[in-house]
């Protein structure tokens, strides 16, 4: 796993050091997203198995994803607000990292075959939460060619966690728009599902959104959203039903490209 890390900082190295000739920016796009609910599972602790507790927060959300010809990037940063009394002065700032690296590109060779579009190097850093986590994430990725679909990846992690025991985790991106009519939409998110260990539960999150582009309306698309997020959490924080109960959440949300 040190040769895998070793080959991914290689690869960002080389590609930070690409020659302006040779290195090509396809888009690089940054947004703002308030999501809001009182359906989120927070941490309770109670001896029969009922544990975990419902309560209300407002999420700030800034993203920023980038696509070049040797790769891609996405990060972002967030920080919730709980609104319950007694959660006053909880706030958490909680961050991700991950860059992939194009086979293809890194090789000089095209690495698609069948539905494959692409073999990448990925890396992920988290950061930050309740806890502090300082975790690196190093894998590897495939592109998939999904008719429709803007982007439909998946990505395979072995997880160097800095607050509990290493685990491995597979990771799920996609993105499909549709429209009804005039209107516009627009389907996204990831599923993030890891492997237990000695001192953790297996954790399974799911998280789409569904956004209806506000913005087409005033002929600026792809400008402003609207819509809810779902998430589906099993095993939150990989803690057990004593602590925290499975977390099934509805949010509205608001994101602001720019």
């Amino acid at each position: 796993m040190k040769a895998l890390r070793k080959t991914l900082i290689a690869g960002c190295v080389a590609a930070a050091l690409a020659p302006a000739a040779h290195a090509e920016k396809f888009f690089s796009t940054s947004s703002i997203s308030i999501l809001h609910s009182n359906q989120y599972q927070g941490v309770e602790f109670d001896a029969g198995g009922n544990g975990g507790r419902d309560y209300e927060a407002t999420y700030f959300t800034f993203e920023n994803a980038t696509a070049h010809n040797w790769g891609s990037t996405f990060f972002f940063i967030d920080r919730d607000q709980p609104h319950d009394d007694d959660l006053e002065g909880t706030d958490e700032v909680y961050g991700e990292f991950a860059p992939n690296i194009s086979g293809s590109w890194l090789t000089g060779q095209d690495l698609s075959f069948g539905p494959i579009k692409d073999v990448m190097l990925s890396g992920q850093y988290e950061f930050g939460g309740g806890t502090e986590v300082n975790n690196y994430m190093t894998g590897f990725g495939l592109a998939w060619d999904v008719p429709t679909f803007l982007y439909f990846n998946t990505m395979f992690y072995y997880v160097n966690n800095s607050e509990i025991a290493d685990d491995q985790q597979l990771t799920v991106t996609w993105g499909v728009p549709f429209n009804v009519g005039p209107a516009l939409f627009l389907v996204d998110g990831y599923m993030d599902w890891s492997t237990s260990a000695s001192d953790h539960k297996s954790e399974l999150q799911i998280t789409p959104q569904i956004k209806l582009d506000v913005g087409n309306f005033w002929d600026a698309p792809g400008v402003l959203y609207a819509g809810i997020e779902y998430q589906y959490w099993n095993n939150k924080y990989g803690l057990d039903e004593t602590l925290i109960d499975e977390q099934s959440s509805v949010s509205a949300l608001v994101k602001f490209h720019f």
